[in-house]
């Protein structure tokens, strides 16, 4: 029997040489020459596993913000702002490195808290969740936060519904504008709904029903109807579409994925939905997908959820430029907790280091003159 080609001991292999092939090669990570978090990111992308995905979403971020014709959108999904992130989210903001967000209502609500100056604390193991719960204190993962905080959130959201117009239909973004603008003129607090009013940032809550906001909806509905007041309405359907009509004005789209959920695939389901509108209506729009993509989330795709699929998946939907017509993109297996604030730090770093750059040529130009 003829062997086959490759049935062999390899004695025919044609060995290459790893640089003719321009292969990139690795380097050891020597701490020697780390001076600052983005020396440690820049010699981490040249590493492997973890360490290089990190270092090279650090890369897709810088890219991101840097091309001024990109309209970049913040997804945000899990726990962060109990998780203290907050503060992260709002100096992307006031830095213009965000344009617009899309978030849990859990995540906005919690982070209403933080905003108004109230505290979440440190869950002891000791304490059974019976016990958490007869004392008011409600668990998420390691974190404590107290019904008292929620009772300060639903003030808020009563005093900000008790002046709506019934004649005007809610939707997310523009209660969470209003809401911004009460914490502007209210609280000296930084805070992620504070920040995006005061910068003109929209914030989209496309499950808005499933959170403390949703539910301080239906109360206040609820205390009008005993007040024979009329009910607010709620129309979700307006997020959706000053979402896709924002976006259709925009040159280049990147977006910067925190976990994954709902809002992640609402803000991803934009190319379809132009898609379908120009195919299924007829309707003269151009065909827009996000160039730029960059995911923190530990969810691999073996376990099924949404949350765990790869943008290579997401090209098949439409949803995002394929690398080989210029898509780049970054997806980094991690707690978010530790990405973001590693990634966001490095990429600070290197804005200030261009502005200082950019700063001194113009001096040694004035100078020469």
């Amino acid at each position: 029997m003829k062997q086959g080609k490759h049935d062999g001991a390899g004695s025919e292999r044609k060995l290459h040489n790893p640089l003719e092939d321009r292969l990139t090669p690795l380097e050891p990570l020597d701490l020697g020459n780390i001076h600052s978090i983005d020396d440690l990111v820049r010699a981490m992308a040249k590493t492997a596993f973890t360490g290089r995905q990190l270092g090279e979403a650090a890369d897709v971020l810088e890219a991101m913000v840097r091309d001024q014709n990109c309209f970049k959108v913040m997804t945000l999904a899990g726990a962060m702002t109990v998780a203290k992130q907050g503060l992260i989210i709002t100096e992307l903001i006031d830095r213009g490195m965000i344009d617009a967000i899309v978030s849990t209502g859990a995540l906005m609500a919690h982070g209403l808290v933080e905003a108004t100056g109230r505290a979440h604390f440190r869950y002891s193991p000791e304490i059974s969740d019976e016990e958490l719960y007869e004392q008011g204190y409600n668990r998420v993962y390691d974190t404590l936060e107290p019904e008292t905080n929620l009772d300060d959130v639903e003030r808020v959201m009563f005093k900000i519904l008790a002046g709506w117009d019934a004649n005007e239909v809610v939707c997310s973004y523009k209660l969470n504008q209003v809401i911004g603008r009460h914490l502007s003129e209210n609280i000296k607090e930084r805070g992620i709904l504070k920040s995006a009013y005061q910068n003109g940032i929209p914030v989209f809550v496309p499950a808005f029903t499933d959170s403390e906001l949703g539910l301080d909806f239906a109360l206040a509905n609820r205390a009008r109807d005993r007040e024979n007041r009329p009910r607010l309405k709620f129309d979700p359907f307006l997020d959706l579409e000053y979402f896709a009509e924002t976006l259709l004005k925009q040159e280049r789209l990147g977006i910067f994925t925190i976990g994954g959920g709902v809002p992640r695939n609402w803000s991803q389901q934009f190319g379809p939905f132009i898609e379908l509108r120009h195919r299924q209506l007829g309707e003269d729009i151009p065909l827009k997908r996000y160039h730029y993509g960059l995911r923190i989330c530990p969810e691999p795709a073996y376990w099924g959820g949404l949350s765990g699929s790869p943008y290579s998946e997401a090209v098949s939907w439409g949803k995002f430029v394929p690398p080989g017509e210029g898509g780049r993109f970054g997806e980094v297996f991690v707690d978010a907790t530790v990405g973001l604030p590693i990634i966001v730090a490095a990429v600070l770093e290197r804005m200030a280091k261009s502005r200082s750059a950019k700063t001194e040529s113009k001096k040694r130009i004035l100078a020469a003159r």
